[in-house]
This record gives structure tokens, sequence and C-alpha cells, in this order.
């Protein structure tokens, strides 16, 4: 007997199908919301490093690249969340499967596998040709002139070249914690956070390549990520295999994949899009609520990055054990991970709520900005809890392959804000253009549960083993 046909036992599947839930989502979600918080310092170092240098034209072209990023990890997202579901959907079959279908099963884990790394890497040459060849026009649409033109292009072009590998790097990062590895994508992701502050020192600090050298960092940190998780699935995976003879690019595999996986693209662009439209609405009340805003985004960004940690952390505990007929223990899992979510969101609100005045001074003094502040960060406080509840919803839908429900609660996301911030702006002015995000995100969740009754009814939890006591 080889072990091809063996099925490893391994802590990763005890933690998936058999662990206290509790216990499970100590597993999954802690590495991942270490690894996402470490992800916030990755997003911060570039700027920080070029900030050092004491030029606005620099220091702008590193803002103006922010969203190309955001659609760069859209892309990747398409193939790492369409991708990494289906693995933990079949990974979770095969645990009940005869050893007729056991086969059959593996063949299309490993199928999925290659797909989501070899999927992305194409769809990564194609954006970077595509914007290569239209680089000063991106650059125009990006909102770059003038001084920061230049550095813009040089940032952007850098960040283009690498985008293949950006993209491999966020969809294999989702891939491997398909059958629970999240430690190893803790690591992979912590390690390239690290090499990032090194290769900042090197390239920006010693070597003077300024936004180039940042852009530069990006990509060859990201080369560590794919690196090491490549390395990973070779010599630890039992089950995933990523090998080019796996690339099986057929009809059914690209449609289940980007049939969930399009949501994230959808979200992202449209997420991005509601940015830019808020920003020309702000602009209206003066710099003042922008950067109040602004302040207060970065110190909401904290609990909403834990509370999408929880999310990615429960997507393949969800996955697997929907894939194997045990939908109870799917529903269960959903119920702790909207209880984390609550519990982290109120940890941070109660001393935010507290000291929040004290917590606004350390980011600015301006008497403007520190009033409106206080009732930004009300407000952004209450849409973290619904938009962590909404960012669940998500989860399950494209965990458990349902398409439909993941793709209209993602454009509801990304759509549904537009209308509600030009109502609230005429309506109610400043206090609603204020509240707009706090309302848009209350009625997503509306939409959510909606979403969530109607679609429980085909997917009622089957009667599995009861849970070992929640330790």
């Amino acid at each position: 007997m080889t072990t091809e046909n063996l099925v490893p036992t391994r802590d990763d599947r005890y933690y998936l199908m058999d662990a206290p839930l509790t216990r499970a989502l100590v597993h999954l979600a802690v590495p991942m919301m270490a690894a996402v918080a470490a992800g916030m310092v990755y997003s911060i170092i570039n700027a920080g490093f070029i900030g050092s240098l004491g030029s606005t034209p620099l220091l702008a072209a590193i803002t103006f690249g922010l969203p190309l990023t955001a659609l760069v990890m859209a892309v990747g997202g398409v193939f790492g969340t369409g991708g990494s579901s289906a693995v933990s959907r079949y990974l979770g079959e095969l645990e009940n499967a005869t050893p007729e279908a056991a086969g059959t099963l593996r063949a299309k884990v490993r199928a999925y596998s290659a797909f989501t790394v070899w999927g992305a890497a194409l769809a990564g040459v194609v954006v970077a040709v595509l914007g290569l060849v239209f680089l000063h026009p991106l650059v125009a649409l990006l909102g770059a002139s003038g001084d920061t033109a230049g550095p813009t292009a040089a940032y952007v072009g850098v960040l283009l070249a690498g985008t293949p590998v950006l993209t491999v790097a966020f969809a294999i990062e989702q891939l491997v914690r398909s059958e629970g590895a999240a430690r190893a994508s803790m690591i992979a992701i912590i390690a390239s956070t690290v090499a990032n502050l090194v290769l900042d020192v090197l390239l920006i600090l010693v070597l003077h390549l300024d936004v180039t050298g940042a852009g530069l960092a990006i990509v060859l940190s990201n080369v560590v990520t794919v690196g090491y998780l490549v390395w990973y699935l070779h010599r630890k995976s039992p089950e995933l295999r990523i090998g080019l003879r796996w690339f099986r690019p057929d009809l059914a595999t690209t449609k289940e994949v980007f049939g969930v996986g399009v949501s994230e693209l959808l979200m992202s662009g449209f997420l991005i899009v509601s940015s830019l439209v808020f920003n020309n609405v702000a602009m209206s009340y003066g710099d003042s609520l922008l950067a109040a805003f602004g302040v207060a985004q970065r110190i909401v960004q904290l609990p909403e990055s834990l509370a999408m940690g929880v999310a990615l952390g429960a997507m393949p505990l969800i996955a697997t054990t929907f894939g194997a007929g045990r939908t109870g223990r799917s529903y269960r899992a959903l119920a702790h991970s909207a209880a984390w979510v609550a519990v982290i969101v109120a940890v941070f609100a109660l001393p935010l709520f507290v000291f929040g005045a004290d917590t606004l001074g350390f980011f600015s003094t301006d008497p403007a900005v520190l009033s409106m502040g206080a009732t930004i960060l009300t407000a952004l406080l209450v849409s973290a809890l619904f938009n962590g509840f909404t960012g669940l919803a998500i989860t399950w839908f494209q965990a458990t392959g349902q398409a439909g429900p993941a793709t209209i609660l993602s454009v509801t996301q990304g759509v549904l804000f537009v209308p509600v911030l030009f109502g609230a702006h005429a309506w109610f002015g400043l206090t609603g253009t204020i509240w707009a995000i706090t309302v848009s995100e209350v009625a997503c969740f509306a939409i959510a549960i909606g979403l969530f009754v109607l679609r429980r009814r085909a997917t009622a939890p089957s009667l599995d083993a009861a849970e070992p006591a929640l330790a």
C-alpha cells in the first residue's frame, strides 16, 4: 500500500472535524487574527519609510497606488476564495467517501489546488501586461498629476511587473488554509512582513530607490510568502498538489471557482468606487471631516481586521464540515464565530467610548478634528459590528459554495452605500454623512439575515453527532 491511498492523520484534520468548536476556532482563527494584524503593520511600513524622506509627492505616490493594490488582491482572491472553498468541501466529502469515490475526490482536490495557483498566476500576467501597456492612462485614472505623476508611475510600474507574484501569494495563502493549516499561513505572512521591513531599509534608506524600492520590497517580500508556502505544500500537505500536471482548466472547475470567487472581486471594486464617492462628498465639509474620518478609520481598523481574521479562520471549518455532511457543526461554527466578532468589537468599543477623545489626541490636535472624530468613531464602531456579521454571512455562503447569495451580499455592500450617502447628505447634512456608512452596514446585515433564512431551508442541519464539550 502506498501513501497515495492513505488519508493522513493530522492535527489540522482533528480541529476541522472533531475538536470542540472553541478550541477549533482558537487553532484556526487566532493565527489568522495575528496574521491580519501583521498585515496591518505591512500596509504602513512602506508609507513610514517613504514619509521619512520628507517628500510629499513620493508619499502621495504610495497613496495613489492603494486602489491598484486592492484590485490585485481581489484578483488573487477570485482564485484563492473560490478554489479554497471548493477544496475544503471536497476534503470534507473525502471523510466519508468509499474507496472508489476517494480517488475521484482526491483528483478533484488536486485539480482545484493547481487551478487556484496557476489560474492566479495567469490572471496576474494578464493584469500586469494590460497595466504596463496602459501605464500612463492608469496613473491619471488613479488621480496622480503634476509632481506626483512620475513617482506614481514608477511605484505602480513595479507593482504591475510583480502582479503575478502578488496574485499567487494571496491565492496560495488561502489555499493552504483550506485544509486547516492556519499556522503555516500565519508564518508565511509574518515572515513576509519581516522581509518587507528589511528590504525597505535596504532599498529605500541604503540604496535610495525611494518609491521604486518600496514597490520592489512589496514584490520581493511576497516572493517569500510564495516560496515558503510552495515548500509547505510540497513537503507537508497530505492532499494538496500544485504541480503543473494537475492544472486542468476545464469548464466545471473554472465555473465553480469563479462562481464563488468573483464575489471578492466585485466587492473590492465597488468598495473602491464607494470610497472615491465618499471622499468627494466629504470634501464639501472641508479637510477636517476627511482628516477625522481618516483618524477614526485607523483606530477602528484593528477590531475590523481581527473580525476579518475570525472569518478567514472559520471558512475552512465551515466548508470542510459542510462538505462532510455535518451541517449542524457548520451552523454551530458560524454561531461561535459571530460570538467572537461581537466580543472583539465590544472589547475595543468600551474603552474607546470611555477614552475616545484621548485616543484621538494621539493622531491630531486640531479641535475640529477632535470634535467630529468622537462622533465618527462611535459611528464606525457600530458599523464594525454589523460589518463583521455581514462578513461572516458572506464567508458562510462562499464556504458552502452558494455563489448567488455571496455575490448579492458582496455587491450590496459596495453599491448600497452610495445612494444612502447621497440621501443622508441631502437630508441630514453633516450628521447624515457621518452616519451613512452605519446605516448602509445595518441594511446589509438585514439583507444577509434574509438571505440566510431563505437559504437555510435548503441546507437544514443534519442530526450529526453531538459536539464535544465547548472547553
